[in-house]
């Protein structure tokens, strides 16, 4: 019989009933079954980052330029599983996107704008043409729906206060709102795309 066959980790014969090894493995094969359904719902791919994984993210935050045989050599791999690694992070959605990044005020776009709007309208209908308006603003660079007194902040960028007022104008002509606050920014003091990786 099976259990005839199985020693132990000194070579000694013990007494291992089939049935206890079959079941062994189908808790093995469940527990596995589970751990990959989990990761294909949720996507969590954080919990299997490493040292080398945030090591690489940090670098293509701080220069995207850089070869996967530089990226490589910085971390201590060899270009292929550098490059695997960073197909994984890809495919994950870790890294969203490579891109440029571009001062403002050598495109023209020295002003600034914080905007936050207070609406009255909270129904499915306004907030899909609010949202598809926003859109097709190419001022506003970023937008959030916020909790507390006010609803919206949305970031604007504009060559200066006569370019501000006519994207203003445009805005309240197009979306009903009830209250618009903005508020310009007179110094940056603080400007990152990098993001903090020790939460990861």
């Amino acid at each position: 019989m099976l259990g005839e066959l199985v020693r132990d980790a000194h070579g000694q014969r013990v007494n291992v009933h089939s049935r206890d090894v079959f079941s062994d493995i189908s808790q093995i094969s469940l527990d596995l079954s589970m751990f990959v359904l989990s990761h294909r719902i949720f996507g969590d791919y954080r919990s299997t980052m490493d040292d080398i994984d945030r090591e690489i993210v940090r670098i293509l935050q701080t220069d995207v330029t850089l070869s996967v045989r530089e990226i490589a050599e910085i971390v201590g791999l060899t270009s292929t599983p550098c490059w695997r690694r960073l197909q994984n992070l890809e495919a994950n959605n870790v890294i969203k996107a490579r891109v440029a990044l571009i001062n403002p005020e050598a495109v023209n776009l020295s002003l600034t704008a914080l905007v936050l709007i207070k609406t009255n309208e909270h129904n499915a209908k306004w907030t899909q043409n609010f949202h598809d308006t926003i859109g097709h603003f190419d001022e506003v660079v970023e937008v959030y729906r916020t909790s507390g007194e006010l609803d919206y902040l949305l970031k604007v960028v504009v060559p200066d206060m006569v370019a501000y007022d006519q994207f203003y104008l445009r805005l309240i002509e197009q979306v009903d709102l009830y209250d618009v606050r903005s508020t310009f920014v007179m110094e940056q003091m603080k400007h990152t795309t990098a993001l903090p990786l020790h939460y990861a």
